[in-house]
């Protein structure tokens, strides 16, 4: 069942949101080589306990961290641990917390140090995909739409789509209906309503899209053992149209890149 939030409750969300969109900002200037996965973990707890919220995946289904850190060719789900990273990884970063009793939930995959040409373009793509499903996530569409897109936007890069791996619906829960899946057919799943939120969040691979897990029953991995790349924002319906809650800005801020990427989606999204 799809739980619709009033104005008043998106607000509360968009205040969750902001709080991991602050927690990767303060990481991205953290992340560099020698830097270990467990360190950055423990920044991420203290920083978000020091903000008045509570880390979302602390103890979620037993996951025994706050961040899941997924380096190279690991996907999502990965357990922070004491080995450093190096010059020419990428790490996706995904974080959740709660505050007023909503989750925010957010990621980016960040480059350590100076990444290849290949790798770089699969990071812009996947976060490309991004913004391409949100577009389509407004009034009287459906799910298979955002799938859809993200997938033709993505297939046609030239990689891999994750197929089990998918968004989801977001508030008092981490995950709540519906399941948002990147990939999908036009006109099919559930339509979209005022006051929906979910969390999109396409998971790219350099080369299959298909993946295996380890046998400490949470990390993905593709199973050629090319990299991957994973991009998140939580998303909320209003006035028929998509509202981002949370933002890359800090990011941004912290490593001196200058993006208008954010505002220029939403005057494209007043055009239409």
């Amino acid at each position: 069942m799809i739980i619709t939030k009033t104005r008043e409750e998106i607000e509360l969300m968009r205040e969750s949101a902001l709080i991991v969109s602050k927690t990767l900002g303060m990481l991205a200037s953290e992340v560099k080589p020698g830097v270990t996965t467990l360190h950055l973990d423990k920044l991420a707890e203290e920083f978000i306990r020091d903000h008045g919220a509570i880390p979302g995946f602390l103890g979620l289904y037993d996951f025994p961290n706050t961040l899941c850190m997924s380096p190279n060719a690991q996907v999502v789900h990965g357990i922070p641990n004491d080995t450093p990273l190096e010059e020419g990884d990428i790490i996706s970063i995904d974080c959740g917390a709660i505050k007023n009793d909503f989750y925010g939930d957010h990621a980016y995959t960040f480059p350590v140090g100076e990444v290849s040409e290949d790798v770089a373009r699969l990071l812009r793509i996947t976060k490309e995909s991004l913004y391409v499903g949100i577009a389509e996530f407004k009034v009287g569409n459906r799910v298979g739409d955002v799938g859809y897109a993200i997938q033709k936007f993505t297939e046609d890069a030239g990689y891999g789509v994750v197929r089990e791996l998918v968004g989801h619906g977001i508030g008092r829960k981490m995950h709540e209906d519906p399941e948002m899946p990147n990939y999908g057919r036009r006109g099919r799943g559930k339509k979209f309503v005022e006051g929906m939120v979910v969390a999109m969040e396409p998971m790219t691979n350099m080369g299959t899209h298909r993946i295996k897990q380890l046998r400490d029953g949470w990390t993905i991995l593709t199973a050629d053992g090319k990299p991957s790349a994973h991009f998140e924002h939580d998303v909320a319906i209003i006035d028929g149209k998509p509202e981002i809650l949370s933002t890359f800005k800090y990011i941004y801020q912290a490593l001196g890149i200058e993006s208008d990427e954010e505002d220029a989606f939403r005057q494209e999204l007043l055009a239409v």
